[in-house]
């Protein structure tokens, strides 16, 4: 930690469970010259990739529906978001990660991806950074089912959407899910589809 207006004076742990939330007591300089403390409370989940699967040649792409409880506590009526692949890095660099995400979570064996940002999806409480890919699918990668990881109790629904179809979703509100909106925000934009 480099910035010379930030002095941490205190870190406590207030929840280690599923991932950590610590409460950290800082001073910060402010722009008359005084310090002022202040406290927040983040949340350390690791970081995350995401990818778009896409197919030029039938303008489809693969999405995934799956049970989200922070939406149901949220107004979400039935808690199932669609979005697009993704996962925690664990101990992998962010392209192993997406590559077994893909293949866990859609069932396709995927050869090339493109790396095309790094995005904070919540600064202002969590530290995860998530790296967007994208990477052009075709039947024949096709290898299982899909459908996540049993252990790690995911239920996952593999969708197929023709892009039109999916970017249309933003508008209807059927996809609420930030990253997927930018990946299909980005796919549009550099005519990916």
């Amino acid at each position: 930690m480099k910035n010379p207006k930030i002095e941490i004076t205190e870190t406590k742990v207030l929840s280690d469970n599923w991932y950590t939330l610590r409460k950290v007591t800082y001073n910060y300089l402010k722009k008359d010259g005084n310090w002022e403390t202040q406290s927040r409370e983040a949340y350390d989940r690791g970081n995350g990739a995401t990818i778009l699967l896409y197919n030029k040649n039938s303008k489809t792409v693969i999405l995934t529906r799956q049970f989200r409880l922070p939406t149901y506590l949220n107004g979400n009526e039935t808690g199932m978001l669609i979005e697009a692949c993704a996962g925690l890095l664990d101990k992998d660099n962010a392209e192993e990660c997406i590559r077994r995400e893909t293949e866990e979570e859609t069932g396709y064996k995927i050869s090339a991806v493109q790396k095309l940002f790094e995005v904070y999806m919540s600064p202002g409480s969590v530290t995860e950074i998530v790296h967007f890919f994208a990477a052009e699918y075709t039947k024949d990668m096709k290898i299982n089912d899909g459908g996540g990881v049993a252990d790690e109790q995911e239920n996952i629904e593999v969708l197929e959407f023709n892009f039109d179809t999916a970017y249309n979703m933003i508008a209807s509100g059927e996809i609420k899910d930030a990253k997927t909106i930018m990946l299909l925000q980005h796919a549009k934009i550099n005519g990916l589809i």
